[in-house]
């Protein structure tokens, strides 16, 4: 099983779990029951939707010649997108459900429900096949497991704190969250730039000292702790482990890796759950039900 793909899923799902659930709370709250109906409908549609593009990616990718040229693009563009959702969590989050109540308030006509509905869940559908494509050229079989595993762990996730009304600092969940997808988002990082360099080899272009090489361990491809090994693999998609890597690579994995992590942290910093001189009773963010 692909990890990475688990924790990304499992994040993304927990996510679209924890918007509907604002959604049909308000809804009930404001005796409007009966149009609950509407947000699965249009949850449905955006799952539905985000199935085909991930089909859609699938088979675009299969029709390639230049893989190389595609996987470094994906993953920067998945890296790119990461990243802006971890920073807004972290930044915005704490407003999402207020921010989702105003919109809900707004939207009276069942279509206009389910279209909102379709569109704040779609846009963690589509995250999702972003993130998880440069994974899914890698390894589809490990990716469509960790997929699973990530939807299936969200769900019971999302019953248990709505449902069995368990306690649960989503906040601090977030945080620790964010910070192994810093480390998954260097590492694709490092691993488009690799891509982009054999491509950029292949084509004879001259990628100067970015191509040579910065280290290299020396282990056999054979051993575990290779990275495509059963157990280098692991570190593989969670820190962006690699046996070898060229000048480029290292460059931009741990660039990233430095500054991602630098903002993350001043910005939970900033939040009442991480300061220990701010935090009160009223400040600790505790969610069971909205």
């Amino acid at each position: 099983m692909n990890v990475g793909a688990f924790l990304i899923t499992f994040r993304e799902a927990l996510e679209a779990a924890i918007i509907v659930a604002i959604i049909i709370a308000y809804l009930r709250r404001t005796n409007r029951a009966k149009q609950i109906k509407d947000v699965w409908i249009g949850t449905a549609l955006s799952v539905g939707v985000s199935v085909l593009l991930g089909i859609g990616v699938l088979k675009f990718y299969g029709g390639l010649e230049e893989t190389e040229l595609f996987e470094g693009v994906a993953s920067y563009l998945a890296v790119i997108v990461l990243t802006s959702m971890i920073y807004w969590m972290a930044t915005k989050g704490k407003d999402i459900k207020a921010e989702i109540e105003s919109k809900v308030s707004r939207s009276i006509a069942p279509l206009a429900l389910i279209g909102f509905t379709f569109i704040v869940v779609f846009r963690e559908g589509l995250e999702t096949v972003l993130f998880l494509t440069p994974f899914m050229t890698q390894n589809l079989s490990g990716t469509l497991l960790g997929l699973f595993a990530g939807l299936a762990g969200a769900l019971v996730l999302a019953y248990l704190i709505y449902g069995v009304g368990m306690r649960i600092d989503l906040r601090k969940f977030f945080y620790f969250s964010s910070i192994l997808l810093v480390f998954v988002a260097a590492g694709l990082a490092g691993y488009g730039t690799h891509e982009l360099i054999e491509w950029a080899e292949e084509e004879g272009y001259s990628p100067g000292f970015l191509a040579g090489t910065a280290y290299d361990l020396g282990i056999p491809s054979e051993s575990v702790w290779h990275h495509k090994g059963a157990i280098g693999s692991v570190f593989a998609v969670l820190f962006g482990y690699s046996v070898s890597m060229e000048w480029g690579r290292v460059l931009v994995q741990f660039g990233y890796l430095i500054t991602a992590l630098y903002l993350v942290l001043r910005a939970y910093g900033k939040g009442p759950t991480l300061n220990r001189e701010k935090k009160t009773a009223k400040s600790a963010v505790r969610f069971t039900h909205f």
